[in-house]
């Protein structure tokens, strides 16, 4: 399983999904997965940049995980998001049978994201919301990267900025380089 981290707007989703195709691995994503949900409360809640609460997207998590337990490669995209979750994620493993071979933390300055955000143009992107977004993300992200570092998953940090297929590319090479996936001969 891969993990993207980085901030909305980062390219989490694109490069996600860029590697499930290209790998035939199934792509979760929280946001998708809550989106799908079509509960006014819980889409309500995301579009004011607000957390879902932690047994919500941890079940609907479980849910997916254990629909993809016959699928080779998990990519997980805006999940964890709270030290909760990479906590149940990590003590989980036995109940979806997938541990965590490399989290990418996708690095994207404010302002490219803004303007990224502004371009993709969903109703949960307003500018207050990507603010409120970013203040979470800041601080949940370093003690999720922590516990997951003392559990002995990898963590890598790299550039989200650069066209679609540069990005992706080194996605590639850090794969290649730790035996995830063989490289192109």
């Amino acid at each position: 399983m891969i993990v993207f981290f980085g901030p909305a707007g980062a390219g989490k989703s694109v490069q996600g999904q860029i590697l499930a195709a290209r790998h035939g691995w199934r792509w979760l994503s929280a946001g998708q997965l809550l989106r799908d949900t079509h509960d006014g409360e819980l889409i309500h809640r995301m579009q004011s940049g607000e957390l879902v609460p932690v047994e919500t997207i941890n079940g609907l998590m479980g849910e997916a995980l254990n629909k993809a337990k016959d699928i080779n490669g998990v990519i997980l995209d805006g999940y964890p998001r709270q030290l909760e979750q990479a906590k149940w994620l990590i003590e989980s493993r036995s109940h979806h049978g997938k541990d965590v071979k490399l989290v990418i933390v996708l690095e994207v300055p404010r302002d490219e994201i803004l303007e990224r955000l502004r371009v993709r143009g969903r109703v949960d992107d307003t500018p207050e919301a990507i603010d409120k977004r970013l203040s979470i993300y800041r601080g949940e992200i370093y003690p999720m990267l922590n516990y997951l570092n003392d559990n002995g998953v990898p963590i890598v940090h790299m550039s989200g900025v650069g066209t679609v297929g540069q990005v992706h590319d080194e996605i590639e090479r850090e794969l290649v380089s730790r035996g995830i996936v063989e490289g192109v001969k």
